[in-house]
């Protein structure tokens, strides 16, 4: 077993936020693998996460985050259970995080169950489509057909996309708050966001760049 040094438990605590502490029984626990320990951290995380998921959190914050000098702003709200919590450093850089997430992919559903119904029908109507066009026969798309819809989830969801800081793309947003649950103590829960781009809906005046130019010239030989 390989002996876990200090310069391994910091390592292991700036890849998954999780306390000291836990980073190093997480080691110990896993013979020093970073990989495993990481593993193990993240089931810890939504076990504790599952314990806690019934308790009330009517206390939290409103986060925002504005981006590219104004063309993309975010709201989103993060609730906890206590007040304490609400001004905690951990728990307000994670709302921080959050808002930046759904800036930088705009996620339309915070989780599957937001899904509307003919939304997924018509995916799995496009998936089946494109299958038949492949020429997969009948059997094989009641084997795919889920296996897109499950990657539909991680694109559109906001709990089941990667999380941004994660640099291997293997933790979830879901993992990223079970990870703060596990160190801060509290149900932690997003409630509800909104994210704003500059001009979208709009439909932008199209000019005539040439009439543009004629009009300018023109105005110039008075």
């Amino acid at each position: 077993m390989a002996e876990v040094t200090s310069a391994m438990v910091k390592e292991l605590r700036e890849k998954t936020g999780a306390g000291m502490m836990d980073c190093k029984k997480a080691l110990t626990e896993t013979g020093g693998d970073l990989d495993k320990a990481s593993d193990w951290l993240r089931q810890k995380g939504l076990a504790t996460a599952g314990k806690k998921a019934g308790r009330s959190a009517t206390e939290g914050a409103v986060g925002s985050y504005i981006h590219l000098g104004g063309k993309i702003g975010v709201l989103v709200e993060v609730n906890c259970e206590t007040d304490f919590t609400a001004k905690n450093d951990k728990f307000q850089a994670l709302v921080k995080d959050l808002a930046m997430q759904i800036a930088w992919t705009k996620a339309p559903y915070l989780k599957r169950e937001d899904v509307p119904a003919e939304i997924i029908e018509h995916e799995k109507q496009v998936t089946r489509a494109q299958l038949l066009e492949q020429g997969k026969p009948e059997a094989m798309m009641e084997k795919i057909i889920p296996g897109k819809l499950e990657k539909f989830y991680k694109e559109n969801c906001l709990l089941e996309q990667p999380f941004f800081r994660d640099p291997d793309g293997k933790r979830t947003v879901q993992e990223e708050i079970n990870a703060a649950i596990a160190v801060i103590g509290e149900n932690m829960q997003v409630r509800r966001y909104a994210c704003f781009v500059l001009g979208e809906g709009l439909s932008k005046e199209k000019k005539d760049f040439a009439a543009e130019v004629s009009a300018a010239v023109a105005g110039g030989q008075k």
